[in-house]
């Protein structure tokens, strides 16, 4: 088997919830390093910034999960793929603090990423004006992005299926901690605070 073309990787998500094609990208660049570092975006309100070319990022009922559950579906998922413990690790990253960047991740790794949208073209640019290594993992347009954590959240809310859409070791931690429930208090929540703005 041949080496890996990097020794350490950074990719990043918000995994909110994890579902097939995060796993695809995460193995994706597992494959590419002999060590992974999983940033885990938007970790908490004080490190969650709205984006103008997706403000729909930073909305609470975007943002279910915390950081402590992402974290254990990560590494949950990843090893009932088949990842060692020492070939990955698990930190939050401010994707939209650059400046803290250097606190959570080493910046001498290749920096993963994949582009569905501008927010990914805006990520890359904004990758390599800090002259960090990237690799893209692929591009391409929004109809061919796949799954969509957004609409499996929707479904959830709603109580329809949507064990399918989600790793095993996934489905059984969203339904442990009852995550379509607090998706539907989120969404009544979110509701009544429409109905009482004027």
């Amino acid at each position: 088997m041949s080496q890996p073309p990097y020794e350490l990787g950074v990719i990043h998500g918000r995994f909110q919830v994890l579902h097939h094609d995060h796993l695809r990208y995460l193995l994706a660049g597992a494959e590419l390093c002999r060590h992974l570092v999983v940033g885990i975006t938007n970790p908490d309100p004080s490190l969650t910034r709205d984006d103008q070319t997706d403000n729909q990022r930073s909305q609470p009922t975007a943002n279910p999960l915390t950081y402590f559950e992402r974290y254990r579906l990560v590494r949950a998922v990843l090893a009932e793929a088949g990842l060692r413990e020492e070939q990955f690790s698990v930190v939050p990253l401010p994707i939209n603090l650059p400046e803290l960047y250097r606190y959570y991740v080493p910046l001498e790794a290749t920096f993963f990423l994949s582009i569905y949208d501008d927010w990914g073209r805006k990520k890359l640019a904004a990758f390599r004006d800090l002259g960090l290594n990237t690799h893209v993992l692929w591009e391409v347009t929004p109809k061919e992005k796949g799954l969509s954590a957004g609409e499996i959240r929707r479904l959830m809310r709603d109580g329809q299926p949507w064990d399918q859409l989600v790793p095993p070791a996934a489905a059984r931690l969203l339904h442990q901690w009852q995550i379509p429930q607090r998706l539907a208090r989120l969404g009544q929540s979110n509701d009544s605070t429409r109905r009482q703005d004027p």
